[in-house]
């Protein structure tokens, strides 16, 4: 006779590589990470090694003193970084995320401010200096997002 049941079934498992890119060498000072492109010396290619024990030791961070964290992170990847450089790079990470929440935030509010002008256009019905008909208005239109180049092509939802 045979057996009913449900079988095996097995849950996706997560992927923890995170891609890493090459980023342009704006400085003197190779960031820790990264090494110099010996092909292109204006890029610099990641080294996921230590861009992952950078992510662990971010965590570390908040319960070690930076010291600490700065000398476990050289003795693991056995690259230097001194306790003042590791604070600069999370400060500046801190810093550029905060940067494009806010500038992420303003796009929102932007695209929310053009509707409401659109349609106080359409309601008022002034037809001087149309700049909604204008082809810089399409573009700034059509740079939020994919429904909004359905709006500017005419077919409203």
């Amino acid at each position: 006779m045979e057996e009913l049941g449900l079988g095996k079934w097995i849950l996706p498992q997560p992927t923890d590589k995170k891609e890493y890119v090459p980023i342009p060498r704006l400085g003197r000072t190779i960031p820790f990470g990264y090494k110099k492109d010996e092909a292109d010396d204006g890029w610099l290619i990641p080294i996921p090694f230590e861009l992952e024990a950078l992510e662990k030791a971010k965590h570390y961070v908040k319960q070690y003193a930076v010291r600490k964290v700065a000398a476990w992170l050289t003795t693991v990847t056995g690259r230097e970084i001194s306790h003042v450089g590791l604070s600069k790079r999370l400060k500046n990470e801190q810093s550029h995320k905060r940067k494009s929440s806010t500038y992420r935030k303003l796009a929102d509010r932007y695209e929310e401010a053009l509707k409401k002008a659109e349609e106080y256009e359409k309601r008022t019905g002034t037809g001087q200096d149309n700049f909604f008909a204008t082809d810089r208005y399409g573009a700034i239109r059509n740079s939020f997002s994919d429904n909004a180049s359905d709006s500017a092509t005419g077919s409203s939802s």
